[in-house]
């Protein structure tokens, strides 16, 4: 009988410290998109140059992919002094504090306690004295985690804990996007400041020349109103290249958290000298969009409602709570460890929900609407993330098709001005044909810079719609 006893105290000891999960069975959503991007016309994205491997998306690095040395100096200023990038990092701090203080409802809290008194009353007719003396240690209101709910809600927090750490790998990527885009701009406004420079030279080496064929009785007043109409408008651009340069710089050093090095200012590079950012290969998976951090967090914070049913689910059932100490007491110190002064308590107690007016139904249907909810939103995240990397890809190919185009433009208008500038110094064209020419070659100039400042801003989204490289993050 004895041995009987033993094994029933065993199982139900077994069964306190496990419980039962009433938390539904995690599953996965089907992802709500296409195998492959291929089946968005975009299989003419380019594919790895002969000899040069393909690297997989995933183990791309932010170095990997923006190789510029000044760019990789910003990019890692940035990591360490952007503000919005350290809040972020103290609200993951402050979500993993949380966790560790809802995983430490698993476990009894003990503490420990002692006091003496001594005091001196009037018995009857006489005086007399009194001495207590106590010393315990015990666990106050430890709930038995029978049917999972402090283990549901310890999930529930370690979930949200996981989300907000992607969401700073979300914010990483961002900041290292908005940083080369940044960047990139500052290097075409520069460019553009220059060309704008030596257009107005030109414009006014035009207007110079106006002038003294005017005086000379070769030109009429119309050629010098039009090459002056000309001239003012290149020294409006200039200002507002000026300007934008220097508000490029201003949102720069916001970006990067602390003041620019002196050397970039300087440098004198040029945005038709930085390189494509990547090899992308031809046919990507769709399977690759569950390594975005934005998506992986959805999945998160999924999970975290999963886990919140079951805590739901457990507020129906019985709540069992210990309380229980045990020490020493005596009415003298001197005495307070002999035998014969152990001291002990123990107080089980016990809450059955009766009647409450639905309100646990309640409860359990938002917890379960919740999840929904959080799947409908981790569903919306994937489609948005593969029509973002679908536009991204067919970009790629499509911006390339587009700046060889534009350079031949470039070409063209080079030797339509130059064409147009020796038929009017020989008298064969009007000056009109000639600022045709001047304006046509400016403008042509400007076109082929933005282009390629968007065929780079197209790579940096591609980086950034496909979620960054994560081992940086561990590096």
């Amino acid at each position: 009988m004895n041995n009987r006893y033993k094994k029933l105290a065993a199982a139900i000891a077994l069964f306190a410290l496990s419980g039962c999960a009433m938390a539904p069975q995690y599953q996965r959503p089907e992802m709500p998109v296409a195998d492959t991007f291929a089946e968005r016309n975009i299989s003419a994205a380019p594919s790895a140059e002969e000899g040069v491997p393909t690297k997989s998306v995933a183990t791309l690095g932010w170095r990997d992919v923006f190789i510029d040395p000044a760019l990789q100096q910003l990019i890692e200023t940035a990591l360490l002094n952007n503000r919005d990038l350290r809040e972020t990092a103290l609200n993951v701090a402050s979500y993993q504090a949380q966790y560790r203080i809802q995983r430490s409802a698993l476990l009894p809290s003990v503490d420990g306690s002692g006091y003496g008194t001594k005091q001196r009353s009037l018995t009857g007719t006489s005086l007399s004295t009194s001495e207590a003396y106590s010393l315990e240690i015990g666990a106050t209101a430890y709930e038995l985690d029978f049917y999972g709910r402090i283990r549901s809600l310890k999930d529930q927090a370690l979930e949200q804990y996981l989300a907000m750490e992607e969401t700073q790998k979300s914010a990483q990527i961002s900041l290292i996007a908005e940083v080369s885009t940044a960047y990139f701009t500052w290097l075409a406004d520069r460019e553009l400041l220059q060309i704008s420079e030596d257009t107005r030279k030109v414009e006014e080496g035009s207007y110079e020349l106006i002038v003294q064929r005017v005086d000379a009785g070769i030109a009429n007043e119309l050629d010098l109103a039009q090459a002056r109409t000309s001239l003012e408008t290149v020294k409006a651009n200039l200002a507002m290249y000026r300007r934008l340069v220097a508000e490029d710089l201003h949102y720069l050093t916001f970006l990067v958290g602390t003041s620019l090095p002196d050397r970039l200012q300087e440098a004198k590079g040029l945005l038709s000298s930085v390189a494509p950012l990547s090899i992308i290969p031809e046919d990507l998976s769709s399977e690759v969009l569950l390594q975005r951090p934005d998506i992986m967090a959805a999945e998160h914070e999924l999970k975290g409602a999963n886990a919140n049913i079951g805590a739901a689910r457990a507020a129906f059932f019985p709540t069992i709570s210990l309380t229980a100490s045990a020490g020493v007491i005596s009415t003298d110190l001197s005495n307070l460890f002999d035998g014969g002064s152990g001291a002990w308590a123990f107080t089980p107690s016990l809450s059955v929900p009766i009647f409450n007016s639905g309100k646990l139904r309640a409860e359990l249907d938002v917890a379960e609407v919740q999840k929904e909810i959080y799947v409908s939103r981790y569903e919306n995240a994937i489609q948005r993330a593969f029509q973002e990397v679908a536009d991204s890809l067919v970009g790629i190919k499509t911006y390339e098709e587009q700046v060889v185009a534009q350079k031949a433009n470039l070409a063209a208008n080079e030797q339509y001005f130059n064409l147009a500038r020796n038929r009017y110094q020989e008298g064969v064209d009007s000056f009109l044909t000639l600022l045709d020419a001047q304006r046509s070659l400016y403008s042509s100039k400007q076109a082929y810079l933005s282009l390629t400042l968007a065929q780079l801003e197209n790579q940096v989204d591609l980086y950034k719609v496909l979620g960054g490289g994560v081992k940086e993050y561990t590096e």
